[in-house]
């Protein structure tokens, strides 16, 4: 079985468009996994979630922004460890087409499969057994550890999973023990070049193989629309989670 793996898309809609093109190309992907943080920080809500929920081959689980922008929508306590990012979540919402509210409700936080033998867990990033049905509010995520394999063995220590697929932290991570696979194929929505990672997953019954993709697309109207919209922290946004890259209007 082949899968695509995509992460963090964070409401770039040419980054997924370019990436699920690319993927589709192939001819040979069963299914997509999509490991959360689909929205917020980019503006592109709902030209996002449209390309996700209209398709058939994409299983979806749940980020922290996802959940913070949904909190809010809801009426509901926004997480206090977000409170920095509280007024951009806001303008997010506000921009969401409330069509979209039940498909966020529905999805789950973890998609645990047996794929050829292998036990496989998608996740956005660890949650602890007992906080796994917290509220957002409640910071059921775990902190980031800095990628490293001893420092994920410990992190997901209370799973038997053969292969462990998340995201949340930006960079690609890929790291094995004699037993368990961790893979993060890195933001496809947040880069510091007009590019865009995932990553194929190959699971047969004798062994799992990951190979490292990523796609060219023109970013140009996407980082001019921050000015053009007028989003909230716009310039703390470029800076950090775009490499600074400019667009002379």
């Amino acid at each position: 079985m082949k899968m695509g793996l995509i992460a963090d898309i964070h409401g770039n809609a040419p980054a997924l468009r370019a990436v699920l093109q690319d993927l589709d190309k192939r001819q040979d992907i069963d299914q997509i996994f999509c490991l959360g943080d689909m929205i917020g920080i980019g503006p592109d809500t709902n030209e996002v979630l449209e390309i996700l929920f209209s398709r058939s081959d994409i299983s979806i689980i749940t980020g922290n922004h996802d959940e913070a922008v949904l909190a809010l929508l809801k009426d509901e306590q926004h997480p206090r460890s977000h409170s920095h990012a509280r007024e951009h979540h806001q303008w997010i919402a506000d921009s969401m087409d409330n069509r979209f509210i039940s498909n966020l409700e529905r999805l789950p936080r973890t998609i645990h499969q047996n794929i050829n033998g292998h036990n496989v867990l998608f996740t956005h990033y660890h949650i602890e057994n007992t906080k796994l049905f917290d509220h957002i509010s409640l910071d059921p995520f775990s902190n980031i550890v800095e990628p490293s394999l001893e420092n994920l063995t410990a992190l997901f220590k209370d799973s038997e999973a053969e292969l462990i697929c998340f995201g949340h932290h930006h960079p690609l991570h890929f790291f094995e023990s004699e037993t368990t696979i961790y893979l993060n194929p890195g933001s496809l929505g947040c880069n510091s070049k007009p590019i865009a990672p995932y990553a194929v997953l190959d699971v047969s019954q004798v062994k799992i193989e990951v190979s490292f993709e990523k796609v060219s697309y023109d970013n140009t109207n996407f980082l001019s629309s921050y000015e053009h919209l007028q989003v909230p922290n716009r310039e703390f946004i470029i800076k950090a989670f775009h490499g600074n890259q400019r667009v002379k209007f």
